[in-house]
């Protein structure tokens, strides 16, 4: 799946990831690859990444990394929409 995550600041990543873990309005929910269309909003808490990440990926702040596979980004608020393996997450 092709991930980009922006907020009003910057584009914070974009990249492929296997899976998206995000705090949704009514709790936490997974994505994963073929996942049927969604939008949603967001609440604050963690956005955790997963994936074969590369050297090309320098996750600094606001990113935590977890391990060589799993990637955390804390939130405020948020949208998501998701499309034919295409996720926009727009971030506070």
């Amino acid at each position: 799946m092709y991930l980009e995550i922006i907020s009003p600041e910057a584009t914070l990543f974009t990249g492929n990831i296997d899976s998206l873990t995000v705090p949704g309005a009514d709790g936490s929910f997974q994505v994963l690859e073929n996942h049927a269309s969604i939008v949603s909003t967001l609440t604050s808490g963690n956005v955790t990444l997963q994936g074969k990440f590369d050297s090309s990926n320098n996750f600094d702040d606001p990113f935590h990394k977890i391990d060589a596979n799993s990637v955390i980004l804390k939130i405020l608020s948020g949208t998501l929409e998701l499309q034919d393996n295409k996720i926009i997450l727009l971030v506070d």
